[in-house]
């Protein structure tokens, strides 16, 4: 127990005015600036041009573009509630004269709601 109590007191055994580092200056040497982490960064004003996006990407790009836009307008129109009311209309028709005046009704609705839809003059 007397080693025990040796030791915990020795910290404060120890008078303050100990510096285990007597008479060493620690020597401060200049760092070189480390190198530069690649190139130079661009402006923001290029940094927009190159994100900004091309007008086109080729003519079979475009014709795809073109495609999938007209299938989202398309799916749009179909699922329309004016336009699938028109379509349950002219399917009710009872002669065929009849239902030839409301199928004409009927795309006559579908292609103006898909023309209101259509966000470019390549769509219209």
């Amino acid at each position: 127990m007397i080693a025990l109590a040796l030791i915990t007191y020795g910290q404060e055994a120890a008078p303050p005015s100990v510096d285990l580092y007597q008479g060493q200056q620690p020597e401060i040497t200049p760092s070189p600036s480390p190198p530069p982490n690649g190139p130079e960064l661009p402006e923001i004003s290029q940094l927009d041009q190159s994100f900004k996006q091309p007008k086109s990407l080729g003519p079979d790009a475009d014709a795809l573009k073109v495609h999938a836009e007209w299938r989202q307008l398309k799916n749009r129109t179909v699922n329309d509630p004016a336009v699938q009311a028109a379509k349950a209309y002219a399917q009710d028709a009872r002669s065929d004269l009849e239902k030839r005046h409301r199928l004409r009704e009927y795309y006559n609705v579908y292609y103006q709601r898909m023309s209101a839809l259509a966000t470019t003059a390549e769509l219209k």
